[in-house]
């Protein structure tokens, strides 16, 4: 089985993740190997810099972040371009890495699972909820940003009443809540 983990920007999806690799089971995350893959994929790369800007790439090599989530949260289009690039490349080294798993369950983690397209590629989804408050002071924490761009990330996003009636499972995760307990609770 393939639960897919998705949520707000935010909301923990991480922070459910890595219980869930505490707890033994495999977990793919997206957003790591879609980093992973910007930055070895030479075909990827030299569209990123076409799309982006030579500044796309620090001289380390390793994606510019700040610079690439400008381009992305600056409108629709840039996220579509992007991910026409990234999500076909993502897609299939999941689908690879499922093959070397030995678990009967394995757990996918995606920001954006609805809209890569990757929630055809689950079995089940499951959703991470977290206040708008609670996701704000998190980004604003995490990213160094302000609570105007911390909120214009969010709003750039699915919203969260949709991505939840898309979902099998809901997970409360507002820092005081007992993320074990919610997860025993649900029948995979």
């Amino acid at each position: 089985m393939k639960i897919g983990i998705t949520g707000g920007i935010g909301s923990g999806k991480t922070y459910v993740a890595n219980f869930l690799k505490k707890k033994g089971f495999p977990v793919y995350s997206c957003d790591d190997r879609a980093k992973i893959i910007m930055k070895e994929d030479e075909n990827i790369k030299a569209e990123l810099i076409k799309l982006v800007g030579e500044d796309a790439y620090l001289e380390d090599g390793n994606l510019n972040k700040p610079v690439l989530a400008n381009f992305l949260y600056a409108n629709k289009e840039n996220q579509e371009k992007i991910g026409a690039l990234v999500h076909p490349k993502v897609r299939s080294d999941f689908e690879m890495w499922c093959n070397f798993q030995d678990s009967e369950v394995v757990f996918m983690e995606s920001a954006i699972l609805f809209e890569s397209g990757m929630a055809d590629a689950v079995d089940k989804v499951l959703y991470v909820f977290a206040a708008d408050d609670v996701r704000i002071k998190r980004i604003i924490h995490r990213d160094k940003i302000t609570r105007n761009e911390a909120y214009a990330r969010i709003k750039a996003q699915m919203p969260e009443a949709v991505k939840m009636k898309l979902s099998d499972y809901c997970i409360i995760n507002n820092g005081n809540n007992n993320i074990l307990k919610q997860l025993q609770n649900i029948q995979i």
